[in-house]
């Protein structure tokens, strides 16, 4: 052999060995694919010989055939594990693919990081299971993690019923060296929820009649979407009759009409009322009085300062001290007991404050005097007659 040829096929040598000191273990690096066959394929990366790749490190789920992912001439991506032995090395175009991710999902944090950006970037986590304390989900290949306290604004009791579903969500923790990947979609909903309220806030005044969706029901009342920010509606404001429970005249889902009560954008919190967007059920049974009417009732409630009567069920008139008996008393009970049928005399309605006053008294006296005037006699009202006619003619 001629020094000229040693010389060269040195020169060559050390130009290869100085890319392959470029190559190390734990690199993404592109490679060309220089053959395909059903279990894996060959990559040219630049090293001295083509590396195989097995299906399985191909794809995310194995597929059938290397074949079914790649072709011969295509420019992959690949993630070195390690370089040498009779194979040449083992790659990974799986965990290249994830790297990639990695770098994306980085990126995406970097941005929502930062305090200027005005719109938050988000990815697509498909949820697989329930663990504990959250849920598994997948996004571009890689897995991640939702806690419990993550998925919603507010405790979710079963968590199964996400599974299944593919969800916006967060990247809050990444650390790709563990594998590490957390996300959450309450803080995506909490800024959601923050750019409605603005917007709400800024157009919502106290008095608006306006219409509103049942999206959770509590003991104490409904909170009700009104749109894409919650009020409450206290089980006192739900209806005009007694609520026991908000799930006996509502349920999750029901459109309603809902009163503004109050605003107040510093604490987030609007007070509704459905039961003030209807008339009053009272002021219809109050049009069947009127004031002067004797009516009959059962005494229902005994109370410091008189009785309240059953007018009708659901509707009571209170019959005052005062009014309960011809002579002083100090109790109630002195006159009346519960579940007595009384007579009465409609004294006064005042509809602006619901308050109908009764009297057993005037009741009473009226009646006696209709009895007396039915019985006196006739001849004793006549010689009144007569003389005013004499004065008259006179």
């Amino acid at each position: 052999m001629s020094e000229d040829v040693k010389n060269e096929d040195m020169s060559n040598w050390l130009d290869e060995s100085e890319n392959f000191k470029d190559l190390q273990p734990g690199m993404v690096v592109e490679g060309t694919v220089v053959l395909v066959n059903r279990d894996e394929a060959y990559v040219d990366i630049g090293y001295k010989q083509e590396i195989a790749i097995p299906k399985k490190e191909l794809a995310y789920p194995e597929p059938d055939s290397a074949e079914d992912i790649v072709k011969q001439g295509d420019n992959i991506r690949v993630y070195i594990q390690s370089l040498g032995g009779e194979n040449g090395g083992v790659l990974s175009k799986i965990k290249a693919d994830a790297e990639v991710v990695w770098d994306e999902l980085r990126a995406v944090k970097a941005h929502n990081d930062d305090p200027e950006a005005e719109e938050l970037e988000t990815v697509d986590a498909h949820i697989n299971s329930v663990v504990k304390g959250g849920l598994t989900a997948t996004v571009n290949g890689l897995r991640g993690f939702i806690p419990a306290s993550q998925m919603e604004l507010h405790f979710v009791k079963d968590l199964s019923t996400y599974v299944g579903q593919t969800v916006k969500a967060l990247p809050i923790e990444i650390e790709s060296h563990k594998r590490r990947l957390v996300l959450s979609r309450r803080q995506l909903l909490e800024r959601e929820r923050e750019a409605k309220q603005q917007e709400i806030f800024s157009t919502l005044h106290v008095g608006d009649i306006i219409q509103g969706t049942v999206k959770r029901l509590v003991d104490y009342g409904a909170f009700i979407d009104v749109g894409g920010v919650d009020g409450l509606a206290h089980i006192s404001d739900l209806s005009w009759d007694r609520v026991t429970q908000p799930s006996d005249v509502l349920k999750v889902g029901q459109e309603v009409d809902v009163f503004v009560k109050d605003v107040n954008p510093d604490t987030h919190r609007i007070s509704l009322s459905i039961k003030q967007t209807q008339r009053d059920p009272w002021l219809d049974r109050a049009e069947n009085y009127r004031e002067g009417d004797f009516i009959e009732g059962k005494i229902v409630k005994l109370a410091k300062f008189g009785a309240f009567m059953e007018i009708e069920p659901g509707f009571d008139g209170l019959i005052p001290m005062g009014e309960l008996s011809d002579r002083r008393i100090e109790n109630a009970d002195e006159a009346v007991q519960v579940g007595d049928i009384v007579k009465v005399k409609v004294l006064r309605i005042d509809l602006k404050r619901k308050r109908i006053s009764l009297s057993i008294n005037r009741a009473r006296r009226e009646s006696n005097n209709a009895k007396f005037k039915r019985y006196q006699p006739a001849e004793v009202a006549e010689p009144v007659a007569e003389t005013v006619e004499e004065t008259t003619e006179e």
